[in-house]
């Protein structure tokens, strides 16, 4: 539907400075000639229910939630989308007309159209997924990996129980390895994935033999800040398709913006090199 008015939107965060979603969507509502704008907002724990009840005071159509707000924010809104429940968390809020908040995640849908973005005939069930990693990045990933049709995840964090403890929610399709087993999880894999911070500008790099990992296995990364970290160099050495995890922040951004702003934005070059420019 058209606009005519001025819609405003934004992303919370503590910090928040970081993000790259206001070059993504103020980008957008230029390409498609839109009166809007996305800003920051960075709003301390104590003040996250004040920021978003706030929302429909100042007429905002929404905004993106990230660290550490995302599972605090699901609290406050009127009504949580079944899939964001199911995750535990949402990274989306829309205000509807009438001022009620309403709470999405769009990670998981984020993820997946990753994959396919660099693989088009990518199959959730084309065999194992090894995932590292058990916070909010890791639940979404799995999750999403096991309504696509994915019927073995291999599981493994630093800390079991976290891992174990999203296991027994998400149940059989999910397998726990120790951090220790992490070099034989990679055995006969279709898709191995990063959602730790390991690898991350400042971080230490991520501290994992490729030797098991079949060449025809995917690998990716959550992490976008280096667009190539050091395990999707050595995975592209050895002749592993990658993925770097801008794919995931772009596509997430595409369903909050149509809530918002009327339209399903496309993924352009430009975009790409608007925001690689940042960095």
């Amino acid at each position: 539907m058209a606009h005519n008015k001025f819609v405003m939107a934004g992303v919370m965060g503590w910090p928040v400075a970081h993000s790259r979603s206001p070059v993504i969507h103020n980008h957008w509502i230029r390409q498609y000639g839109l009166q809007g704008a996305y800003g920051l907002f960075p709003v301390q724990p104590g003040k996250l229910e004040d920021a978003i009840r706030g929302l429909p005071a100042l007429g905002l159509a929404g905004c993106n939630v990230t660290i550490p707000h995302k599972v605090d924010a699901m609290k406050l809104m009127d009504a949580v989308d079944p899939l964001a429940r199911r995750m535990g968390a949402i990274n989306t809020i829309v205000v509807s007309p009438e001022g009620a908040l309403h709470g999405f995640n769009n990670d998981g849908f984020g993820y997946i159209q990753c994959l396919r973005d660099a693989k088009p005939d990518w199959q959730a069930n084309a065999g194992p997924a090894t995932v590292l990693g058990a916070g909010g990045a890791a639940r979404a990933v799995v999750l999403s990996l096991l309504d696509e049709g994915a019927t073995e995840v291999r599981l493994i964090n630093r800390t079991r129980a976290k891992a174990q403890a999203l296991a027994d929610e998400f149940g059989s399709g999910v397998q726990v390895y120790d951090w220790d087993e992490r070099h034989e999880a990679l055995s006969g894999i279709a898709l191995l994935v990063n959602t730790t911070n390991q690898g991350m500008h400042g971080q230490p790099d991520l501290d994992i033999q490729l030797d098991r990992l079949p060449q025809t296995a995917l690998v990716s990364d959550a992490i976008y800040i280096p667009l190539e970290t050091p395990l999707l160099k050595a995975a592209r050495l050895r002749g592993n398709a990658t993925v770097n995890g801008l794919g995931m922040l772009l596509n997430q951004a595409r369903p909050a913006f149509k809530a918002w702003f009327g339209v399903m934005p496309e993924i352009t070059d430009e975009l790409r090199q608007a925001i690689m420019a940042t960095f």
